[in-house]
């Protein structure tokens, strides 16, 4: 049987979608990214609208899609690439995203990767040392639902909204 997919977890979703964030960068080699390094300017519209459409339709199903990024401060360029395309790529769907310095959760039990807590299923998903995604993990055990559960919600209370965020 073949694992579910992102997607296929978000189409089936009924309560909640939350994706944790722990890295400083992320596939440098998008193209919005390398766009945005060379100062050019990159249309986001068609980009992004796969992302943006699924995640509306899953909003509009009544599920709180919420991410929360730990960054490191000063920021990198790809956090500030990111933080400069989040109201393209996910405010604009229906997600909420909160930033949480890293200096500010040093005192959090936080997982050893980004996951993504759908319902009951949590979605590892794992990088190489360039941000490059090598794959991921799908786990329903309690015991690790528990700890998605509890981590997420830790950078989620201290983090800051995105409007209000500003990359140092």
């Amino acid at each position: 049987m073949v694992p579910p997919t992102l997607t296929d977890l978000l189409d089936a979703c009924r309560t909640r979608a939350w994706h944790l964030e722990l890295r400083d960068c992320y596939g440098t080699s998008s193209p919005g990214y390398q766009a945005w390094m060379a100062g050019q300017p990159f249309d986001r519209t068609d980009f992004d609208a796969p992302w943006v459409d699924l995640i509306r339709a899953t909003v509009a199903r009544g599920v709180v899609v919420r991410r929360a990024r730990v960054i490191s401060e000063p920021v990198s360029d790809y956090i500030r690439y990111e933080h400069h395309a989040t109201p393209y790529a996910n405010l604009a769907g229906g997600e909420a995203v909160r930033w949480l310095p890293r200096h500010q959760a040093g005192d959090l039990a936080l997982t050893g990767a980004d996951f993504w807590l759908i319902d009951d299923h949590v979605l590892f998903v794992h990088q190489d040392g360039n941000g490059e995604q090598t794959g991921t993990e799908l786990r329903t055990e309690p015991h690790v639902i528990e700890l998605a559960e509890r981590a997420f919600h830790a950078v989620w209370e201290r983090g800051i909204d995105h409007q209000h965020y500003q990359p140092a």
